[in-house]
């Protein structure tokens, strides 16, 4: 199991399961002879991509970062087109750590698409009930307004199996909203309205959880955009912001996505200088 430490932050990823998408998809107009130097695909132009929540303990606390793709929630067919192989399987990652879904305190989710969110309810019989019972699960304002009123293009994506049984815990915030003197979470819009940052700084160090903004290592430059972005250009303005920032702050950036790097340290000219990989 991957792990790094921020500080007095210990960051784990768990299993939340995978999929397989278009890698077109995934890197918007970027023509796929430079894409796919970073990214291979397989010979259905498919990248493979996790899903894996990040686990981060501090004082006490035991935080999760976005939910997996969920188990059972997919249909045969959906598995098919989205690549789905492993779904979620958060109860074993936590059982290693000693833990159950009830000893966590807070949920952060970046965004609420389905997967990032499917993990947060589960079926019993024709019912949905919580994952995390005991975990207040904090979301943008303007992101728990659009999943329970998606638009034509996102209610694909914003189902209410994954937010009918969790609204009660759910806090909003508007621009920002500080979890522990460590860790806050940033709206950034773009690729989906509501859609938000993580940061974490601790003991001198910086951690910059850029969410869908930056799906993979492969998607540093600020142009390199998904297609499924609903504001690519907000995502482009947000990105160069944080990217610049971290990259001036010798920051790690981390991933839910990616199929191999977990974290990954750059310099400003783009070089690798530290890395974990799954």
């Amino acid at each position: 199991m991957s792990k790094m430490k921020i500080g007095s932050c210990k960051i784990q990823w768990m299993d939340g399961g995978n999929t397989s998408l278009d890698g077109g998809a995934m890197f918007g107009v970027v023509p796929k002879t430079l894409w796919a130097k970073k990214y291979p695909c397989n010979d259905i132009n498919q990248i493979p991509l996790r899903t894996d929540p990040l686990l981060i303990q501090t004082n006490g606390l035991n935080i999760i970062i976005d939910s997996g793709i969920g188990d059972g929630k997919l249909n045969e067919k959906q598995k098919r087109n989205f690549g789905v192989t492993e779904e979620t399987n958060l109860k074993h990652s936590l059982e290693k750590q000693g833990l159950t879904s009830e000893d966590i305190h807070i949920v952060i989710m970046t965004h609420l698409h389905f997967d990032h969110a499917s993990g947060l309810t589960k079926r019993d019989g024709e019912n949905y009930f919580s994952c995390f019972p005991n975990a207040k699960i904090i979301v943008s304002n303007i992101e728990w307004d659009e999943m329970r009123n998606p638009n034509i293009r996102s209610r694909n994506t914003y189902w209410k199996e994954n937010w009918e049984a969790i609204q009660e815990q759910v806090v909003t915030f508007e621009k920002e909203m500080i979890i522990t003197d460590e860790i806050k979470v940033v709206h950034t819009g773009g690729h989906s309205d509501g859609h938000s940052i993580v940061v974490i700084e601790s003991g001198e160090e910086l951690l910059l959880h850029m969410g869908d903004l930056m799906p993979t290592h492969a998607h540093m430059s600020p142009l390199w955009v998904m297609a499924y972005d609903d504001y690519p250009m907000a995502s482009i303005y947000a990105k160069e912001k944080w990217v610049n920032e971290g990259l001036k702050r010798n920051a790690w950036f981390t991933f839910y996505h990616d199929n191999e790097v977990r974290a990954i340290k750059w310099n400003e000219d783009g070089t690798i200088l530290d890395s974990i990989h799954r």
